[in-house]
């Protein structure tokens, strides 16, 4: 990847590139699914700032809420190809409530869950997908056709959250400060 980046739209600035504005999005849509679409009241992004690059190849975001903070983290480049051989520290998501904890790594068979109850960590096998949920395309064909409302992390009011998450990280990077949640 290296001899392609001067050339991939995912190093130009011009284009929307950048590890924030690539990945984001999936976490700060998962994030306010979790929080039941409850939105930040401000937003920290940091990026790294590499030699001779447009864009960042590293984020991290910290989300403020009411009752606590949420981080959010991407990055480029990790130490092996994540389709391929997991790297250290994983791909994934971790969810930290208040009553346990749930990790979801790329690629697993399995969620991690740990409750207070229970704090060994147990695997739980995930659940196999079928119709019309196993693919975003095939549920939204399947709610356009029968005009039912698009739910989870495909509702328009979450994503439209999950989205000023995004911008307002994004200009929080370009302006290196705390920003409240843009409109």
């Amino acid at each position: 990847m290296r001899r392609e980046k001067p050339t991939s739209w995912w190093y130009s600035k011009a284009a929307g590139g950048g590890s924030l504005l690539d990945y984001l999005g999936y976490g700060a849509t998962l994030g306010t699914w979790f929080m039941n679409g409850e939105a930040p009241i401000e937003v920290t992004a940091v990026v790294d700032q590499p030699q001779g690059l447009e864009v960042d190849e590293h984020s991290i975001v910290i989300c403020r809420y009411a009752r606590g903070l949420s981080k959010l983290e991407t990055r480029w480049g990790t130490f092996t190809d994540p389709w391929t051989t997991q790297p250290q520290p994983k791909c994934g998501f971790v969810i930290v409530g208040s009553e346990g904890t749930i990790s979801s790594y790329d690629y697993d068979a399995h969620v991690g869950v740990q409750t207070r109850s229970q704090p060994t960590i147990r695997q739980v096998p995930v659940d196999e997908l079928k119709a019309p949920f196993r693919k975003p395309v095939e549920y939204v064909l399947h709610c356009k056709e029968r005009d039912l409302p698009f739910e989870g992390p495909l509702d328009p009011a979450l994503c439209r959250t999950a989205q000023r998450v995004v911008d307002t990280a994004a200009l929080s990077a370009r302006e290196r400060r705390t920003l409240a949640l843009l409109p």
